[in-house]
């Protein structure tokens, strides 16, 4: 029972009237629905819990920094049925928040801590939201446009360039 990305679309649309949701077609790439990061867990609970859908998998979870807003992207997946699906939330850049999905899905729980340590965006409602790549002390996220590095770590340096000088290739 393989449902078309519109179908899927169409059906969140319909039973989920309470939230603002914005379906996107580009030109160039698969389709997506936007949806606020308040109601990510719901929508997705439900798709993974009601038959005709089945999106049993959460097979990737990423974000990137937009410049106006951090966009975090989930891809999720029917084994069952086949079809796949595309949700989107556009958080607020500095201290954004949306409800975490690693109760849903257990693999969010590091890509979760993933976003949330390069990139700043807290989980609400996520288990152990700790950072995952870098220390636990380090300051900032570096994956934002705006992040500065700083010159060193604990008396270490942090670029390249020294390294690259003493090897005579800088």
């Amino acid at each position: 029972m393989n449902k078309t990305e519109q179908e899927i679309a169409s059906y969140i649309k319909e039973k989920f009237p309470k939230y603002s949701l914005e379906w996107v077609e580009p030109e160039n790439g698969s389709p997506y629905l936007f949806v606020p990061g308040d109601s990510i867990d719901e929508i997705v609970k439900h798709l993974k819990e009601t038959w005709e859908f089945n999106f049993e998998s959460l097979v990737n979870l990423s974000a990137f920094d937009a410049t106006e807003h951090i966009e975090l992207t989930y891809h999720i997946y029917s084994y069952r049925h086949r079809h796949r699906f595309t949700l989107k939330i556009k958080a607020p850049r500095l201290n954004g928040e949306v409800n975490s999905i690693a109760s849903v899905y257990g693999t969010a729980n590091f890509q979760e801590r993933e976003v949330f340590d390069l990139l700043g965006v807290k989980f609400k409602g996520h288990p152990s939201l700790t950072r995952i790549m870098m220390p636990d002390d380090w300051e900032g996220h570096p994956l934002l446009k705006d992040y500065q590095e700083k010159e060193e770590y604990e008396g270490i340096g942090t670029t390249r360039e020294p390294l690259l000088a003493t090897r005579g290739l800088f």
